[in-house]
């Protein structure tokens, strides 16, 4: 059973704000990633300690990095249940775990970031992981080249 919407609104809320964009059945998913030139980092959100005081805060941060992906999406682990299913699909070769934060290219992973590696550690050090993944596997902005 999902977890109720009332208790879930200020968790999606916390990613939206940052300018990511809720994809809550597998269609809406597949959508943004067929149809999206470059990268696209996908999001599995959670109601967990560690998806609330590190990883959404840290997703925050990176996403004021000069370099970002093409396509910034997010799943909610136990309430988009079947989104959440196809997002990990796109995980191939890790196991399903939440959070969890992995970019795409052309629909194939190319950089993963897991929950063993977001618990016990700050919002900072994770937003630099995901920054330095970004400096790797997006290309910048024409604004940011100029």
């Amino acid at each position: 059973m999902p977890y109720p919407e009332e208790l879930i609104k200020p968790m999606r809320e916390d990613l939206t704000r940052f300018g990511v964009e809720e994809t809550r059945t597998p269609e809406e998913l597949d959508k943004i990633v067929r149809n999206t030139k470059g990268t696209v980092m996908v999001v599995v959100n959670s109601v967990c300690g560690c998806a609330a005081g590190l990883a959404r805060p840290a997703i925050g941060m990176a996403l004021k990095h000069a370099t970002i992906p093409d396509k910034v999406v997010t799943v909610f682990a136990g309430a988009d249940i079947a989104a959440t299913e196809r997002a990990r699909s796109y995980f191939k070769g890790y196991f399903p775990s939440s959070p969890s934060i992995g970019i795409l290219q052309n629909g194939q992973i190319v950089y993963m970031l897991e929950r063993h590696q977001i618990e016990g550690r700050d919002p900072v050090a994770i937003a630099r992981d995901l920054t330095n993944a970004f400096d790797r596997v997006c290309v910048p902005s024409a604004t940011t080249s100029l």
